[in-house]
């Protein structure tokens, strides 16, 4: 079964436009450069991601949303522990971020 991961982001303030937006391409740039040993091949289904434009006010800082989708729980597991490009991504980006929030799950399993 699929799992959905969604990632959300609040920067930090007086983050420039120009990082903002890099750290949103390199969030974005990780579907194709994280690779499974096991096949050699990219193993994220989807990712799409953009800045917040919801009128209802309720993001509490939180400015970005990303949502990446993986097979199974073993690719994403894989992707949170083991993946040397999302681990290198998440060091990368702790100057930066103020917050970030992490929900996955799985379509229709409540």
């Amino acid at each position: 079964m699929g799992i959905v991961h969604i990632v959300m982001f609040e920067f930090k303030p007086g983050t420039s436009p120009e990082t903002v937006k890099d750290v949103c391409d390199r969030m974005l740039a990780l579907k194709e450069q994280c690779i499974l040993p096991t096949t050699n091949k990219p193993y994220i289904k989807t990712s799409v991601g953009g800045r917040d434009n919801s009128p209802e006010g309720m993001q509490h800082g939180l400015t970005h949303a990303f949502v990446v989708e993986f097979a199974n729980e073993e690719d994403r597991n894989h992707y949170v522990d083991k993946d040397p490009a999302h681990l290198d991504f998440v060091k990368s980006i702790g100057g930066v971020i103020a917050t970030a929030q992490v929900i996955d799950f799985a379509p229709g399993v409540f």
